[in-house]
């Protein structure tokens, strides 16, 4: 090895053990710091009541139709108050529901989202300051372990659970109301992005004579006029379908978070995976093969 080679040699090396030393963590300190404020998002305290996770309210509604109206009260992931006007499309009735005082319904999108960013936190601290990355290889498996966990709770957030219509009647979101939802009335909470969505479907039974083309539908995150399905040995078939919502701010929020963390999980694996290209390049153009194909020629 030549004296400019083993030169070249010292230089990657020290360049290496700089950024396994200093970058590596620069960069996990500042992933921490992001990922504390997003698990900070889930569970705002109320002010001036401590322990008390803030409530929020919701207006729900739509500049297209009037036939959902509604406040609901967002507290941390749970719902503990949903109050709704529901226009009957046939007799313009307007019916009104509230969640009882003894029921609250968990957004399970939201806990699984903040179980994920829990996740992504504790393998944060289990490397702090004092751990000494020996290789790009065990960067990378953490990053990689890290971006799972974001990619998981941004999914969950982003795409809402499939349901059946049967699921859906059998909820037991369907029994938190006051009155009873009628037994021609469902309807359905999910998130979307930063955005909190109510769906209400209204049936209608299907008659006898009418099923010889009953065709049950499937999953389906929102299910279209049209959609037949049975339950407690009675054939409903969708009517009408009103869909409303409202934008819940600290949720776009996380999403952001979301994509800065994954954006600086992704960038810190480029640069190692680019320094080992280096190594990579060096060591082929000083194998000996190389000279020996050399001298041949």
């Amino acid at each position: 090895m030549t004296a400019a080679s083993q030169a070249e040699r010292t230089v990657l090396e020290e360049e290496f053990n700089w950024l396994l030393k200093e970058e590596v963590h620069a960069v996990l300190k500042q992933l921490q710091d992001i990922l504390k404020e997003a698990s900070r998002r889930f569970s705002m305290p109320s002010p001036g009541l401590e322990g008390q996770l803030k409530q929020e309210n919701f207006i729900l509604g739509s500049s297209t139709m009037d036939q959902v109206k509604g406040v609901l009260t967002l507290q941390g992931e749970a719902l503990t108050q949903a109050d709704i006007n529901i226009k009957v499309t046939k007799s313009s009735q307007v019916m009104h529901f509230a969640f009882r005082d003894d029921k609250q319904w968990k957004l399970q999108q939201i806990q699984d989202a903040r179980n994920h960013v829990n996740q992504a936190l504790q393998l944060l601290s289990s490397r702090d300051e004092s751990y000494h990355f020996k290789t790009g290889a065990e960067v990378n498996k953490l990053m990689d372990a890290i971006m799972l966990q974001l990619t998981r709770a941004r999914n969950r957030l982003t795409t809402p659970a499939s349901m059946t219509l049967p699921e859906l009647a059998a909820s037991g979101l369907m029994k938190m109301f006051t009155p009873p939802m009628p037994g021609d009335v469902m309807v359905n909470f999910y998130i979307n992005l930063s955005k909190l969505c109510l769906t209400v479907y209204q049936l209608h039974v299907l008659q006898p004579n009418t099923t010889k083309n009953f065709k049950p539908a499937g999953s389906s995150v929102l299910h279209n006029p049209g959609a037949m399905f049975e339950y407690n040995n009675t054939k409903f078939e969708v009517s009408h379908v009103h869909k409303v919502e409202c934008v819940v701010p600290w949720l776009n929020d996380t999403l952001v978070f979301f994509t800065i963390s994954l954006q600086l999980c992704q960038q810190l694996k480029d640069k190692l995976n680019a320094h080992e290209r280096k190594w990579e390049v060096r060591d082929f153009f000083l194998s000996p093969d190389l000279y020996e194909l050399g001298a041949c020629q």
